[in-house]
């Protein structure tokens, strides 16, 4: 009896752990369940230790088996499966898949192995123009998304408020103090570079306790996954009312040479917080303080994130640089003797005496622009004729400045830069890569081809890797359920689509320094001289405009093989918005033209056809959520628990993506439509009506209602300040929609390639 209830307690521990249940247990088992329920019982997944990084692709039986010595390698491995046998690609528009009840197999073991053993994510500003509003299922599905590319060394900045907030009241500074200092959630990036402090608040009680909470999920999440999260370090921030009310002993100590930077230094028109000197006895309090709390919510980090005196300018001609570094590095030690500090290389940092200060191993950089302006030791811009020295650091995709829309990528020069990495002396301390975007959920083109290069030891041409990319991207793989007669039709076309946009706006070239897309005219200030949108984008014309029509037209005739594809339609609508954006381009200037040649006739037809390119275009991106304005202040709405918090968090999204600052700011500091964007509903309610009072002004100099603006050469006619077409108060015509509560919807309206196939038709119809 008693042998036979063993046996029976046996067979149902057995049972047990074989269930799905147990199953979830293993961290890439969940993350194939939330991609497709019932995914992790069609996959084999073995955890092997290894002294270099890989994932290997195998069979067993009917199941795929997916090896690797980390959760994240093991999940890259997923993802190039997915990819390349079935012809799912998960990517920001899309993280749910359903994969074939039978897997395609693996005939031949495939490995794939890389000595970039580090895998960087994010920018500081990544989470002010992405994410300030993502909740926890928004963020579950970007650290998936991490996991499938291979991404295991992420900035972690949610919740660095909190600890600022926390040991200020620690050290008896009022609430109000708090509120003067933390910004608003759209501006909390630019706050935690030490570059402003207070605007976009303040922040309710409520905001502190749901970051807090949410950090420690996403850091939960993220080791469970093998993943190591940078946090923030301290490398010196105070606020302003501390180094006023030090102000006197600040000036005691500039006798003894360990002097402070004070407050008044500004940025873009911003108030900087102060800086406290690392040398400063005091650096050591706040130090202390700032870990102890971090540790206490957060828990030690691997990483730390710290780049003193980042665009700061006029440093003290006294300051001893080298002594900053090593305080600053000596205090992140101090909290965790392992931990490495992670710094960004951008425009003047770091500095040579920051290379000479910090012992290689201690410290590693970012090269966050490798793929333009590159400071490791090749030429470029920003040439470093030693680069980093020895100390080791990551090669980055930037990609993106202030979350614009746009197609855009410097796919030869990537692809070139890396992988002269392999061969050049001056990169042998080349340790991992680095996705350093401003801005996500754009050109996931760029993100692909980026993730795979660390396993990708030969260089590969991109119309090779493109033909890969576009089978996977839109279900053609030989193992994927689409016909073969939809392959057959629509690969060679989709083939040609993206053969025209590799070698034109994903093909920015050497020596074009420009920072991001090819912005929209629609989203210009009006003016007689309109080109880029926002002041520092450097853009400068490097494709034909026409180009991403003609891909545009190749693409729809295709599209009615492909309705309900994700991937494609959300392609197509934003290729179709890009050569309507391109259209607009020309006829702006078809219309200036006619305003300086005062042809009455012409100037009306080519404002007109512009004015209806714009509201064309809103139409069509209301057929996607991800094109929405809604999407975003409705998120920014959803975190606000009571009607006062949604008011404030709605300011603080629709400030942010118009004049981003106060009038000040907006206008002097040049901050005005840095993250503007080409979205439905604020085309139509921001973007048009300045479009129509421009040009409205100027149809009333040529019908002589108004004195004719001066143009051309004429030197002796000074421009008069007095022209209505100089005087427009912008900022007066564009802080209303700031302020407006007229909700937007985030739910995508109409048929993507229907609306696609008209708005197209009617955009390039010579009768428009």
């Amino acid at each position: 009896m008693k042998h036979t209830i063993r046996i029976i307690v046996l067979l149902l521990f057995t049972t047990f752990l074989s269930t799905p249940l147990l199953l979830a247990a293993n961290p890439v088992q969940s993350l194939l369940e939330r991609i497709d329920k019932g995914a992790s019982k069609k996959f084999v997944i073995q955890k092997q230790k290894s002294e270099v990084d890989f994932f290997e692709l195998d069979q067993q039986g009917s199941k795929v088996v997916v090896r690797g010595n980390t959760w994240v390698n093991i999940a890259s491995g997923i993802n190039w499966y997915l990819k390349y046998y079935c012809g799912i690609q998960l990517s920001w528009n899309q993280m749910h898949a359903a994969l074939p009840a039978t897997l395609p197999k693996v005939s031949k073991k495939e490995r794939h192995e890389t000595d970039l053993t580090l895998r960087y994510d994010f920018n500081y500003c990544t989470f002010s123009y992405s994410m300030p509003f993502w909740d926890w299922d928004r963020w579950q599905e970007e650290i998936d998304w991490m996991a499938l590319h291979g991404i295991n060394m992420p900035l972690a900045a949610v919740g660095v408020e909190c600890v600022w907030r926390n040991i200020m009241l620690q050290m008896g500074y009022s609430q109000k103090d708090v509120d003067d200092f933390i910004p608003g959630p759209c501006f909390l990036a630019w706050w935690e570079m030490n570059n402003l402090e207070g605007w976009g608040g303040p922040n309710p009680e409520s905001w502190y306790v749901a970051q807090e909470a949410l950090q420690k999920k996403i850091i939960a999440r993220m080791k469970e996954l093998d993943i190591h999260p940078v946090l923030p370090g301290y490398s010196g921030m105070v606020p302003s009312k501390f180094m006023q009310e030090q102000a006197a002993v600040t000036t005691d100590e500039k006798d003894n040479g360990e002097s402070s930077i004070s407050n008044v230094q500004l940025w873009n028109g911003f108030t900087r917080p102060g800086i406290l000197m690392p040398t400063d006895p005091r650096f050591q309090q706040f130090s202390d303080m700032f870990y102890a709390e971090s540790v206490r919510l957060f828990g030690k980090a691997d990483y730390y994130s710290m780049d003193p005196f980042h665009e700061a300018a006029n440093l003290p001609a006294d300051l001893d640089l080298k002594a900053c570094f090593r305080a600053v590095n000596a205090a992140m030690k101090k909290a965790n003797p392992n931990a490495k500090w992670v710094c960004q290389g951008w425009s003047e940092n770091p500095r040579p005496e920051m290379l000479e200060a910090i012992t290689p191993g201690d410290v590693i950089f970012l090269d966050l622009f490798s793929e333009c302006r590159p400071m490791w030791g090749m030429p470029s811009l920003w040439y470093k004729e030693n680069g980093y020295e020895e100390h080791d650091w990551c090669f980055c995709l930037l990609e993106n400045f202030g979350a614009n829309i746009g197609m855009h990528g410097r796919m030869d020069q990537l692809l070139n830069n890396f992988y002269l990495t392999k061969t050049h002396p001056k990169a042998k301390h080349l340790v991992g890569i680095g996705l350093t975007m401003e801005g996500s959920e754009t050109n996931p083109v760029m993100y692909e081809l980026m993730c795979e290069l660390p396993w990708r030891p030969e260089k590969f041409t991109k119309e090779e890797w493109l033909k890969g990319y576009v089978k996977a991207r839109y279900g053609l793989e030989e193992g994927s359920p689409t016909s073969a007669d939809v392959k057959a039709k629509a690969i060679p076309v989709l083939n040609e689509v993206w053969d025209i946009l590799a070698q034109g706006i994903y093909n920015c070239p050497v020596g074009n320094n420009q920072q991001g897309p090819h912005e929209s005219i629609f989203c210009s200030r009006p003016s007689l001289d309109c080109f880029q949108s926002s002041s520092w984008s450097k853009m400068t014309n490097y494709y034909d405009p026409t180009s991403t029509q003609e891909a545009a037209q190749r693409m729809l005739t295709v599209a009615d093989l492909f309705k309900g594809n994700n991937n494609f339609e959300y392609d197509l609508v934003d290729l179709v918005r890009q050569a309507i954006a391109d259209r607009a381009r020309i006829v702006y200037n078809y219309a200036v033209a006619d305003f300086k040649s005062f042809d009455k006739k012409s100037y009306k037809k080519h404002t007109d056809e512009f004015l209806q390119l714009l509201l064309l275009q809103d139409q069509l991106l209301g057929t996607r959520s991800e094109f929405r304005v809604g999407r975003w202040t409705e998120q920014a709405k959803s975190r606000g628990t009571n009607q006062a918090e949604m008011i404030q968090y709605e300011w603080n999204a629709r400030v942010q993506i118009t004049t981003w600052g106060d009038e000040y700011c907006a206008n002097v500091g040049k901050l005005r439509d840095y993250a503007h964007k080409e979205w439905q509903g604020i085309l139509k309610d921001f973007y048009y009506p300045r479009w129509v009072k421009y040009f409205q002004v100027l149809q009333d100099e040529l019908d002589g209602k108004l004195p004719v603006l001066p143009v051309g050469n004429s030197s002796w006619l000074k421009n008069s300040q007095d022209n209505p077409a100089l005087t427009i108060n912008w900022y007066t015509v564009e802080e209303p929609w700031t302020l407006d509560h007229t909700p937007y919807s985030a739910e995508a309206e109409g048929d993507p390639v229907e609306t696609a196939k008209k708005v197209f038709a009617k955009a390039f119809s010579k009768g428009l």
